[in-house]
């Protein structure tokens, strides 16, 4: 009777474990680790996009080496081409993997999945994002999520975060820092020719539609270099602020205002980021490809 009670134990043991065990959606590792082949990999598949960007990176450093923290960045036009060169950079240079928060559209196809989660990205919802964090890993997010992306006419370099508030109320709820990061160059290497709101993309539009997305994401029609789709050869910038920190919101009785309020405090941060690499990018004579050949001429 003593052997069975003490099995019986242990089982119950066994099974309080499992279930305080944390888990992510749709089978997504907790953990990572890329070996030496995955980081070949990835700079491979990435480097036709950083050779013809040629991408400056500034305040890295400003990303700790461990502890939870959650970068907040911009989304530029099509969100999938400048984005994932952060991630190699990070790891070089900082040793951290990036976690990234996907779009649900993403993580609905089986081969794109299994390549997100490979690489450290997940579906982006609140309990991945707290889980993540619980972990100790830095996290990215985009708030203004795909409508920011799919840019229309007019909208260079805007944050179109539309009182989304979430990653502020994570950050308050987890207490965690802020980083915010901002990235310019892909929305000058295309021009927007039609978006979704012209007659043109209709057919478009209900095709989007019947795919069960919102017509909101129906994506441009652009034209990069010449009358093609190949980006224009500008250079990409990327840089990370210093860290805003959630602490004097923690405390705070209304948790809605209190994001509310630090989401406009990153916001601030964020444009600060935005202005500064404009004002690199305008300095940089190395900006275009032309510019890049130039300065490999002898003087």
């Amino acid at each position: 009777m003593g052997n069975t009670g003490g099995r019986s134990t242990a089982g119950r043991g066994r099974q309080r474990n499992a279930v305080a065990q944390p888990q992510l959606s749709d089978g997504a590792p907790l953990s990572i680790d890329l070996g030496t082949t995955d980081l070949r990999f990835l700079e491979a598949l990435l480097a036709p996009v950083r050779a013809w960007s040629a991408p400056r990176f500034f305040g890295l450093s400003n990303i700790p080496e461990s502890g939870p923290v959650l970068l907040v960045a911009n989304h530029n036009l099509l969100g999938l081409i400048d984005a994932p060169l952060l991630l190699p950079e990070v790891l070089r240079r900082r040793g951290r993997l990036i976690r990234g928060l996907a779009e649900n559209v993403l993580i609905r196809v089986p081969g794109v999945r299994h390549m997100l989660h490979h690489y450290g990205s997940v579906r982006g919802t609140r309990e991945n994002c707290r889980t993540l964090l619980e972990h100790g890993e830095a996290v990215i997010v985009f708030p203004g999520g795909g409508r920011e992306a799919i840019r229309r006419k007019g909208e260079k370099y805007t944050l179109r975060w539309e009182g989304r508030t979430g990653f502020a109320r994570m950050a308050i709820e987890c207490g965690v820092p802020i980083l915010p990061v901002a990235m310019i160059g892909i929305d000058d290497a295309y021009d927007i020719l039609a978006d979704k709101d012209d007659l043109l993309l209709r057919p478009l539009r209900r095709v989007v539609e019947g795919l069960g997305i919102h017509a909101e994401l129906t994506p441009p029609l652009v034209r990069g270099l010449g009358p093609t789709v190949i980006p224009r050869p500008e250079r990409f910038y990327f840089s990370v602020g210093t860290a805003v920190d959630p602490q004097p919101w923690c405390a705070a009785n209304d948790r809605a205002e209190a994001a509310q309020q630090l989401s406009l405090v990153v916001q601030k941060a964020l444009r600060e980021e935005l202005t500064f690499l404009l004002g690199e990018r305008d300095r940089d004579r190395g900006r275009t490809l032309a510019g890049r050949l130039r300065e490999l001429l002898p003087v």
